[in-house]
């Protein structure tokens, strides 16, 4: 279950969810709405190629009102990577293609490069104030 926000963001720690408390808690206007359509066809992809968890982050999982886009990092040791839409492996910055077709930023939980921290961990960090935050697990098979 995801928790309520404490602070405008969620309690530290992973947080396993599913498809419909995603929606109820974080598709709250048209604009959240929309994103959320990028979330569904990334983890469509990712799941198609055999990823089991994605985790959920960014402006969007907090109480912004217009959040820019989502940040969705995917456990890549179980996808095949060879199957995968390209635009998922095109990871530098500002990855334009991956916000033009999905919405949002999608990262592989490898070591973020300035910290040496893999994804998952350092997507829990608040980065204005370093403060822990949580995120939200999904697993992607399981988004209709």
């Amino acid at each position: 279950m995801i928790p309520a926000l404490h602070g405008g963001t969620l309690p530290p720690g992973v947080h396993p969810g599913d498809w419909k408390e995603v929606e109820a808690m974080f598709g709250t206007t048209p604009w959240r709405l929309w994103l959320l359509e990028g979330v569904r066809a990334a983890a469509a992809e990712v799941a198609r190629v055999g990823c089991q968890v994605v985790y959920l982050d960014g402006s969007f999982v907090t109480d912004k009102p217009v959040p820019g886009d989502y940040d969705l990092v995917w456990e890549h040791t179980t996808a095949d990577l060879s199957a995968i839409d390209p635009v998922f492996l095109d990871l530098l910055p500002p990855r334009d293609a991956q916000k033009t077709k999905y919405r949002g930023d999608l990262l592989p939980n490898v070591k973020e490069g300035s910290s040496g921290l893999l994804f998952v961990d350092y997507f829990q960090q608040d980065k204005n104030t370093g403060n822990p935050k949580g995120i939200v697990a999904l697993d992607p098979r399981l988004v209709p």
